[in-house]
């Protein structure tokens, strides 16, 4: 109105569905609004926050939770997840850097052809995205900005009057979403919990899914922005930051304003992207029909069933874990693994999980099925492969790219098309001796159109079509055609790799050796780089097998496993072939550093230890809670399936520990270029030469690509923190910090918040702040614990401790500066502050979280309905 942007009225009703309690990941939230991917990112830190209410106060909008709000910021994680948050961390650093220069290689060359570049963009550097992490300034802006804006609500919202809002920053230890589970599992252990609450919790990773099921609260949404939509936002550029023209387009003048503070300048509304909901009761019906085993020695448990299938999910991936070599989740590695399951609960006689405690017994079963089918689909995958590559080669040459243009040799491998199958031309390759699948040769190839129909037989088979069932004259066949080619080159042949085991060798299948033969188009590779392999699995390495390196610097540490952006690079660099025999030892030499067999089946067993003390953690890590602050996976890569043999009797056990401290954490996660968040004092010893831990912060780091075809999936190889010396060089610098930044480094509390009028408010005014009067630190009634009554407070239960910022009635300043005037009709300086707020203590559960449907439940009727039988695919149709 006017041209101001007003939330919808938050007190009527819901078009979206009524809704108890909303739970806001706030992460999800604040990097969409800090470095969006459809328009330019704001230009201060203090926009940003202004971005966030706007998000916010959208998201809040379509979900209108009538009795809880809890916003909740990653605080400082346990030691399992800071790997994966220090490799992502490295490479923003690098991928800024990387654009900082290609900016400054793009002014030089516009300067070079007589443009005048406008300071403002030469001087523009990227954003550093790795402030958004415990302990930094901005997080403390952040927190300070989330205050003020709930405040804002409670006092201009009458749909706000009887909603408690529940704000963990990120003072608070603990991941955002998981602080919203133990929120949830407190909630659950009340006896005047309703069983019937309805939950939604905002968010962008995928893991709130399992984690919404892992709650076993029926009545349970995710919402989050739909990722598939097409946005259609003129793309901007990312020299200079405006809309309506890209970087090779740009004259390097800096954006005219429209107004005096650019208030009229036309903008695209980022915040219109739909939105979805996920409902956790649909899938779990889907779950039900999906996962249902009959006849089975005891009563099927549909909720120990879903943590089944959760667990499972961990194998193909997670924030904790390499995922098994053999699973991909592309490649239905989830459907693997449940029809292992399914196929042998009845004879494992137990389910893998019992209330977030892992059943190894059940578990070896299910990993002994999965490496038993771990060659097959090694295979499968090469093959999969060498299809995608043909597919692509002639796609091009459909583009008018060189290659064949349809002339004899063009490969005769089928080109897969959705929906449809395109044999390809029918000329048969020159000059390639053929034989029959007995192994007798026919004559040669040739570049007629007449082949006889067994030849065309032979030659589908030669394609890579033939199945894996394919018999021992067919790999004499293709180890004779192996042999031809390399005497045609002047080569002798080569012998079968004096590293592969009995067991490997014995899987030698048509597949594995056709795979063999060169592929049109990369002549004479395989022969030299296997001589290449050979000697690189004879590099030296480190006594610790792989759990810590050392720091390099050098030229060579940034070079990557890709050596260029090729669909095909991954697979030239794929040097462990684990579609050939031999594969486990390659896989050890090369990924673990062992030399030799007895440092290969050492470093296996510790590697399959460590593997499932880390599915263990996960798994308490959901149900429980955090059980070590401490444990982490000291490996960069992950056992095989047909590894994980005598576990059944292993024994797990965790040391609770601490959480780090916040500028412990940053020291822990962050490199080098992001130094500039922490206190000058503790910089040096991220870039000081002479600093005991300088080997912590890698300029430059290898990125293996692990057999993948993006930069974003290979595996930062970069050292893993010693614990000790960390907290031994960052401790000794505490007692240079100044009281602010000592603050910043503290753990804090969560607080909650009310409106003063609401029939809660009216009892902490009464109980906490003697009829609203605020508290001082030395008043005897500053640390006193009032419990909250779950009927007053209509369900929410803990306890509470008075807040000394909380001043009833009290002025609330406006936290940022800005100096658009739109704003001063909507935000400012909170007068006479109509709100409560107090320390929030969760309950610690006495009980183990129990994975069941709490008494009192009622179930809606379902929406899932099977129609039975199947489509053809042998898969049920809903």
């Amino acid at each position: 109105m006017d041209g101001v942007s007003y939330p919808a009225e938050y007190s009527r009703p819901n078009p979206n569905g009524e809704l108890d309690n909303l739970y806001l990941d706030m992460n999800g939230i604040v990097h969409p609004c800090s470095h969006p991917e459809n328009r330019p990112p704001p230009a201060t830190e203090d926009e940003m926050m202004l971005e966030v209410f706007k998000y916010t106060d959208r998201v809040v909008g379509m979900a209108r939770p009538r009795k809880v709000l809890m916003i909740a910021v990653d605080g400082v994680a346990p030691r399992a997840k800071m790997n994966q948050q220090r490799s992502r961390r490295f490479r923003s650093a690098r991928d800024a850097k990387d654009k900082d220069e290609q900016t400054a290689r793009m002014v030089e060359e516009m300067e070079a052809k007589g443009n005048v570049i406008d300071d403002s963009i030469k001087e523009k550097r990227s954003w550093d995205t790795n402030v958004i992490t415990p302990g930094t300034p901005f997080m403390d802006k952040l927190a300070t900005a989330i205050r003020y804006w709930t405040v804002y609500k409670l006092n201009s919202d009458p749909g706000w009057k009887e909603l408690k809002v529940i704000i963990s920053d990120a003072s608070v230890p603990g991941e955002g979403e998981h602080k919203i589970m133990e929120f949830i599992r407190s909630q659950r252990q009340s006896p005047h919990h309703n069983p019937n609450t309805t939950h939604a919790i905002y968010g962008l990773d995928a893991d709130l899914i399992m984690l919404g099921l892992a709650t076993h609260e029926p009545h349970f949404r995710v919402l989050r922005e739909d990722v598939f939509f097409q946005d259609r936002a003129p793309r901007h550029c990312h020299l200079c930051g405006q809309q309506g023209h890209t970087s090779s387009q740009c004259t390097g003048q800096a954006k005219v304003k429209n107004g005096e503070f650019d208030e009229r300048g036309v903008t695209v509304a980022a915040d219109k992207k739909p939105f979805i909901w996920l409902h956790v009761s649909i899938l779990r019906e889907y779950l039900e029909l999906e996962l249902h085993v009959t006849r089975l020695p005891f009563k099927f448990d549909l909720e120990r069933a879903i943590d089944d299938w959760v667990f499972m999910c961990f194998f193909v991936g997670n924030d904790f874990l390499p995922h098994i070599p053999s699973l991909e989740i592309r490649e239905n590695g989830i459907d693997i693994l449940i029809g292992i399951w399914r196929r042998g609960l009845a004879s494992m006689g137990n389910y893998l999980t019992t209330d977030g405690t892992v059943n190894l017994k059940s578990t070896e079963f299910l990993l002994k099925g999965l490496g038993a089918q771990e060659e097959q689909i090694f295979r499968k995958r090469r093959e999969s492969d060498l299809w995608r590559i043909e597919n692509q080669k002639r796609r091009k040459l459909e583009q008018g790219g060189n290659g064949y243009n349809g002339h004899a040799g063009a490969p005769v491998t089928p080109v897969v098309r959705r929906n449809q199958v395109d044999i390809g031309p029918k000329s048969l390759p020159t000059d390639i001796p053929l034989f029959t699948p007995q192994g007798v040769a026919i004559g040669m190839g040739s570049s007629k159109d007449t082949a006889s129909s067994g030849t065309t037989k032979t030659i589908n088979s030669m394609a890579g079509v033939a199945t894996y069932n394919a018999d021992q004259a067919n790999k004499s066949a293709a180890s004779f055609l192996k042999a031809q080619l390399l005497a045609k080159k002047g080569e002798p042949p080569q012998a079968t790799s004096s590293d592969a085991s009995a067991e490997d060798t014995s899987s030698l299948t048509t597949a594995s050796s056709i795979t063999s033969v060169e592929v049109p188009g990369t002549p004479d590779s395989n022969s030299k780089k296997r001589k290449a392999d050979e000697e690189e699995s004879k590099v030296e390495t480190d006594d610790s097998a792989g759990k810590k390196r050392k720091a390099d610097n050098g030229d060579s540490a940034s070079k990557t496993l890709a050596a260029d952006d090729d669909e095909s690079s991954s697979e030239d660099n794929d040097t462990i072939r684990f579609w050939e025999p031999g594969y486990k030892n390659r896989y050890y030499t090369q990924k673990f550093k062992c030399q030799t067999q007895e440092q290969i089946e050492s470093v296996r067993k510790d590697v399959v230890r460590s593997y499932i003390e880390g599915v263990s953690w996960v798994l308490l890590y959901y149900y429980q809670g955090c059980r070590s602050w401490t444990w982490f996976y000291p490996y960069h890569y992950a056992p095989f399936a047909s590894d994980f043999t005598d576990i059944g009797d292993m024994e797990i056990n965790f040391n609770l520990g601490e959480p780090f401290k916040p500028y412990e954490q940053l020291m822990g996660v962050l490199p080098a270029a992001s130094s500039h968040t922490l206190p000058p004092v503790l910089r040096t010893l991220m870039t000081d030469g002479d600093s005991e831990i300088i080997d912590f912060y890698p300029e430059n780091f290898p990125i293996d690509m692990n057999g993948k075809k993006m930069a974003w999936q290979g595996v930062a190889l970069l050292p893993f923190i010693d614990e000790i010396r960390l907290l031994k060089a960052v401790g000794e610098r505490y007692e240079l910090l100044t009281q602010e930044e000592r603050n910043r480094n503290m753990h804090g509390n969560e607080l909650v918040y009310m409106a003063a009028e609401s029939l809660f408010g009216h009892q902490i005014a009464k109980r906490l702040y003697n009829g609203y009067r605020p508290v001082n630190q030395d008043d005897p009634h500053s640390n006193e614990v009032m419990p909250i009554h779950s009927k007053v407070s209509k369900g929410l239960i803990g306890a509470l401790k008075p807040n000394p910022d909380c001043v009833p009635g009290g002025v609330i300043a406006f936290p940022l500066s800005l100096d658009e005037p739109l704003l001063k009709d909507r935000y400012g300086d909170i007068l006479r502050d109509k709100s409560l707020s107090a320390f929030y203590v969760i309950p610690k559960s006495k009980y183990v979280h129990k994975s069941m449907l709490l008494p009192g439940y009622k179930a809606k009727p379902k929406v899932v309905t099977s129609l039975g039988g199947g489509n053809g695919g042998g898969r049920r149709r809903f």
